[in-house]
């Protein structure tokens, strides 16, 4: 995952491990930074998270960064969820988590609001010999306040029943239509 500072393109930040967790996945080593356009990186932590599935930097304020951790691809670990840093990555809170299986897979800010953004949860477990995708921890949420909280949708045209992966966006034409690409056994895509 990469996102670029919109406020200050030399600022790139970089999760690293795959987001999909296919039968040959590999993992990273956490979050990087670079400050001057990708000439140097230095690591801002997460090492354990090893799988980032997407990352997003505030428009206006550079040092406001929120990274959707999905975890051990392979088994259970506690770092997993949403981090929020409000200081470039010097340090980060886990601010959405739901349990040791489930990890954050997707981000997506409105465009009109960068304060509002939808989180998408992820209970998912890969194994050489097989995949299992979706659990009662998946699911999508939203914050507010620029990601500090969190509440979870439910309803509102959502499948019902077990989730497995989703993927969100918001419309940049109407910041109410929301776009959510979600397995289910009924109703999902």
């Amino acid at each position: 995952a990469i996102a670029v500072a919109p406020s200050n393109p030399d600022i790139v930040y970089v999760g690293t491990g795959e987001g999909n967790l296919r039968g040959n996945v590999t993992w990273g080593g956490g979050v990087f930074k670079s400050t001057d356009g990708g000439a140097n990186w230095v690591s801002l932590g997460l090492e354990d998270t090893r799988q980032i599935g997407a990352l997003i930097v505030d428009p206006k304020d550079p040092n406001l960064v929120l990274v959707a951790a999905i975890g051990h691809a392979f088994g259970s670990n506690s770092e997993r969820g949403v981090f929020r840093s409000i200081d470039g990555g010097k340090h980060w809170r886990r601010v959405l988590y739901k349990n040791d299986q489930t990890g954050a897979v997707d981000l997506a800010a409105d465009p009109s609001n960068p304060k509002i953004i939808y989180a998408a949860l992820w209970q998912a477990r890969r194994q050489p010999w097989s995949f299992e995708s979706g659990g009662p921890g998946s699911g999508l949420y939203r914050s507010v306040d620029g990601g500090a909280t969190w509440v979870q949708l439910l309803g509102h045209g959502l499948p019902e029943g077990i989730l497995g992966r989703i993927d969100v966006a918001v419309s940049a034409a109407d910041q109410h239509r929301i776009y959510a690409m979600i397995e289910a056994k009924d109703g999902g895509l």
